[in-house]
């Protein structure tokens, strides 16, 4: 088992991008939110990749629409791809797409127990977090939706990025409607919670400002 066959499993199943971390990488990580919490003894962590529609921008509906069917889709990456490690001898675990980030007011270790899956990709090379609080990639922009898979394996991970994205930009800061941004430090979710919401029966995403308003949305112009 080698990190370019672990990258084809996850391609075969349909990720644009495929990034290794280490898991001692996740050290800064708190406490319940490490590899190691979740699947004792992982040495690596596998990060998948598929960009959201962009033509799903501008819309409400749309945008929840695809967000939606997006972690459906890389949920099942992560199953195809954790299956084929385990019949290859490994211990394997998925992370959802659903599950995993570590902000202000987020209580959902309780329900999914997991890693932050933007932090793992931006461990893995994949891209890096931006002001907007959105990882955001040189060919896929912020568009990437992310789901993983911890194993035993000990795979050779990928270099981080080095890319100062946001020097002399404030467009997503001036952008949010809810002061979420703000803090340059520290994203604010309970302000974003607020276009969050249940609207004749049905959850939809109100608005996604720092998503559209990005100039690397789409990644870097070639």
């Amino acid at each position: 088992m080698d990190s370019s066959v672990v990258k084809q499993f996850g391609m075969d199943a349909g990720a644009s991008v495929v990034g290794i971390a280490v898991s001692g990488d996740f050290r800064l990580a708190p406490e319940g939110f490490r590899p190691t919490d979740v699947l004792e003894g992982c040495r690596s962590v596998i990060v998948l990749g598929a960009a959201h529609p962009p033509e799903a921008l501008g819309n409400p509906d749309n945008y929840t629409a695809a967000r939606n069917a997006m972690l459906a889709k890389m949920t099942d990456m992560a199953k195809a791809v954790a299956k084929r490690i385990k019949a290859a001898g490994y211990q394997s675990k998925v992370i959802s797409a659903a599950g995993g980030k570590w902000v202000e007011g987020d209580g959902r270790k309780e329900q999914f127990g997991y890693i932050s899956l933007k932090h793992a990709a931006e461990l893995a090379g994949i891209g890096i977090i931006a002001r907007n609080n959105l990882l955001t990639s040189p060919v896929h922009g912020n568009l990437l939706w992310l789901s993983a898979v911890l194993t035993d394996a000990e795979l050779t991970p990928d270099e981080k990025l080095q890319w100062n994205i946001c020097e002399g930009c404030n467009k997503c800061v001036e952008a949010c409607p809810s002061g979420a941004l703000a803090d340059p430090v520290r994203f604010k979710r309970k302000q974003c919670d607020r276009f969050f919401v249940i609207e004749n029966k049905r959850f939809m995403i109100k608005c996604f400002a720092c998503r559209e308003i990005c100039p690397h949305r789409f990644g870097v112009p070639s």
